[in-house]
């Protein structure tokens, strides 16, 4: 039977210099997860206008289940403009549908039979989206992968955010720019694959992995730091790159695939998607 693995949070449209693209981390981490073999969810929320009836109409087009409740807020949207490298910025649009995020019978029942979820620091940026993660978390069998793909956005996200968001967490995900902001911010005076090692042990990990874009990536556990290069591709841009790394690590993880060959099949993902417009 295949995994169950849910994506937990945004769900928006990328306004993107080509034109609108479905996005979102947590709907581009389900979306990758369901191409690479899992039963991927998307648990977001939209609101009752055009923009969230063509998401509904898009995820029925890509065969993605969801778990997307409408509330009384408009849909999601985030300007995208790109650097010359393809590289992204970001204008994020605030009190959302999915900063509103309910806890549904349905979402508990989905809990219950999830094996992994991924969740950010972004939809932590509302109380009551944070409260459903929470909720969440709580439902899901005990044995199950939780893993927090840091993401962080502009000014949404905390210290105690993070901290609290550790503390639920098997898996840290983290980028090379990421890694030196909470390094500062947690007055941790190391390099980056010795920070990460500081957060796996001090909050319990099993494992934590380092992006660092064209530089590769680096999978860090209790007793092992494995290297992995980065995928030679021509960059179309990046959008989406790291969701679709996350996905294909825990979807190789999940069926037993090593360390090496889960990150391997990752970078593989991710250079994919950044050799193609949009996230998905």
């Amino acid at each position: 039977m295949n995994k169950t693995v849910v994506g937990i949070g945004e769900i928006l449209w990328d306004l993107l210099p080509s034109g609108k693209a479905l996005g979102g981390a947590s709907a581009n981490f389900a979306y990758h997860a369901s191409q690479l073999g899992c039963d991927g969810w998307a648990v977001s929320a939209i609101g009752k206008d055009d923009l969230g009836e063509e998401i509904v109409r898009k995820l029925f087009e890509k065969r993605l289940n969801n778990v997307i409740e409408t509330v009384d807020k408009p849909t999601g949207r985030v300007l995208v403009t790109l650097d010359d490298t393809g590289t992204p910025s970001y204008e994020i649009v605030e009190d959302v549908a999915w900063d509103h995020i309910p806890f549904t019978p349905r979402m508990e029942t989905l809990a219950s039979k999830t094996d992994a979820v991924c969740f950010g620091t972004l939809v932590q940026r509302t109380q009551k989206s944070k409260e459903t993660i929470r909720r969440f978390l709580s439902a899901m069998p005990t044995d199950s992968l939780k893993v927090f793909d840091i993401n962080l956005r502009q000014q949404y996200y905390s210290k105690d955010i993070i901290e609290e968001s550790l503390s639920f967490s098997d898996i840290l995900k983290i980028n090379d720019e990421e890694i030196d902001v909470i390094s500062r911010m947690f007055k941790i005076t190391l390099g980056q694959e010795e920070a990460c090692r500081k957060f796996l042990d001090q909050y319990g990990l099993k494992l934590v992995i380092l992006t660092k874009g064209s530089k590769g990536s680096v999978v860090i556990t209790e007793d092992q730091i494995i290297p992995q290069a980065a995928e030679k591709v021509k960059v179309v841009d990046t959008v989406g790159a790291g969701d679709a790394f996350t996905a294909a690590f825990v979807a190789a993880y999940l069926r037993g695939d090593s360390l090496a060959d889960a990150q391997k099949l990752a970078s593989v993902t991710a250079g994919k998607v950044c050799s193609r417009m949009g996230a998905m």
